[in-house]
């Protein structure tokens, strides 16, 4: 059964995030806006559409007397209604009704002097005080404005109640509300538009020129490590187009310590490859046994020295070409790692009569102190070695070499110490690059490639500590100084 290839989700670009981030918000601000727009127009209209009801009502209620026969009668009451009704006449209605006693009974007789005599109720209000509601009068929407009055007929004795009403459709006013919350939608429809339409242009102008950097890129040639030009870019994408160059220099820079270190290499191995060939073939041409051997006897010192010299350029390749990093870290005695180290090279010092020693602090001679650090023991032992190999190489016969371990505030040291012929101080920052000697030693230091001090630098960093040359303090000589921070965790 073939297994499908699983496809990691697309991300969202920056349009999409910028208008799911702007969108939802601006639509919901408009739409607020909107409705509170809505209802103060609703009540501004109807207020309006209010107080025009309102006059005629007054109009009426000015109007009522009693007449001579003791009737209360509605004076003018026609000239009311025709300008009530003067426009739109079918959409509105007027009434006028009275009855006796304090409060109309709608179960008792009603007599209407003026208009539509069936025109919805009012609910129960105070006497003189004007009311509105809304009806539906005839399957018609109505805005009634209605307003009870008393009347008295002082001769009689009579109290009359008079209610009074005027009506109006509300279809003309829902109609301008709709049109006007119409309007308002589709301006804010055309802004939203507007405002995607802007996000959308905005972001891809904004994104102009970095697509003219990506076009770039993939033009270039593979070797091509020139930094990424910033100009025109968005000021807010300066600092990555900045880390990038600095990761192409980075690069630009490891890839010429490579081939520099490839051509350093092989021209240090041509070398002794062309004396190896030269000897071999002298070896074979010999018919002297003794001669042979002695051919034979130089071939396989020239062949430990070749190792040697391919085993330090892996280290230093090692040491200078990774990520920086201890691989396995762990707490150590620098002190025991350091003992161990003299250990080691005490049969190659007794080969050259030098005295190789280890030196305790005065604090520690009854128990030796530990200074602890956290580092890989193989790097930590290949410093210590190289440090220590050094010394025995550029020590004369008979000289003197002593190792010690201490503390020194949060650092934790190691020093090699030797008296030797030293190294003058404007050449001591020289030596530690590869394949640099000293040019005042020995004619024994041209047999080594010029690698030790270069790889242990190289550990020692990786290490997180650093390596310095420094005078003895006293004779002569070098004092080879390992600093390394103290482990505070143990």
């Amino acid at each position: 059964m073939a297994m499908l290839r699983s496809e990691k989700p697309r991300r969202f670009g920056l349009r999409t995030r910028l208008l799911a981030l702007l969108l939802p918000g601006l639509i919901a601000l408009l739409a607020l806006d909107s409705w509170n727009d809505y209802r103060a127009l609703t009540d501004t209209v109807t207020a309006a559409w209010d107080e025009s009801l309102l006059e005629p009502v007054h109009a009426l209620a000015n109007s009522i007397v009693v007449g001579a026969d003791g009737s209360v009668q509605v004076h003018e009451g026609f000239s009311v209604e025709a300008m009530f009704g003067a426009t739109s006449a079918r959409y509105k209605q007027l009434h006028v009704g009275v009855a006796p006693g304090r409060a109309i009974d709608p179960a008792a007789a009603e007599r209407t002097l003026l208009g539509a005599s069936d025109l919805p109720a009012p609910p129960p209000s105070e006497t003189g005080k004007a009311i509105f509601y809304d009806a539906v009068y005839r399957q018609q929407p109505l805005r009634i404005a209605a307003m009870r009055q008393t009347v008295h007929d002082n001769d009689a004795h009579v109290a009359w109640q008079v209610l009074i009403q005027a009506a109006e459709s509300t279809s003309l006013r829902d109609r301008a509300l709709s049109d006007s919350l119409r309007q308002g939608l589709w301006r804010d429809t055309r802004m939203l538009l507007v405002v995607t339409l802007l996000v959308w242009l905005g972001i891809a102008w904004t994104l102009r020129p970095l697509e003219r950097l990506r076009d770039s890129l993939r033009a270039r040639r593979p070797d091509d490590l020139q930094p990424l030009d910033a100009g025109g870019v968005p000021q807010e994408v300066v600092p990555l187009v900045e880390a990038v160059n600095h990761h192409i220099e980075s690069h630009r820079r490891m890839l010429a310590d490579h081939a520099r270190f490839l051509a350093d290499a092989s021209h240090q191995l041509r070398t002794p490859l062309a004396i190896l060939s030269i000897q071999a073939g002298y070896a074979v041409r010999e018919t002297d046994p003794a001669r042979m051997r002695e051919s034979l006897d130089a071939i396989v010192v020239q062949l430990a020295r070749t190792r040697r010299l391919s085993e330090q350029l892996l280290a230093f390749a090692h040491a200078t070409h990774e990520d920086g990093n201890p691989s396995n870290p762990a707490h150590l005695d620098l002190g025991a790692v350091a003992r161990a180290v003299v250990l080691q090279y005490l049969p190659l010092a007794r080969e050259k009569q030098q005295d190789l020693g280890w030196m305790e602090e005065p604090e520690d001679t009854v128990a030796p102190r530990q200074v602890m650090v956290k580092a890989d023991e193989a790097e930590l032992h290949e410093v210590l070695s190289n440090l220590v190999h050094n010394a025995i190489k550029y020590t004369p016969v008979g000289g003197t070499i002593t190792v010690s371990a201490r503390c020194d505030g949060a650092s934790a040291v190691a020093e090699v110490s030797d008296n030797g012929p030293g190294i003058a101080p404007e050449r001591r920052a020289q030596v530690f690059e590869r394949f640099q000697r000293d040019a005042g030693t020995a004619a024994e230091a041209t047999r080594g490639a010029g690698l030790g001090l270069a790889i242990a630098r190289g550990y020692a960093r990786r290490q997180g500590g650093e390596i310095e040359l420094a005078d003895p303090a006293v004779a002569s000589g070098l004092r080879a100084i390992l600093r390394l921070p103290l482990a505070t965790d143990a």
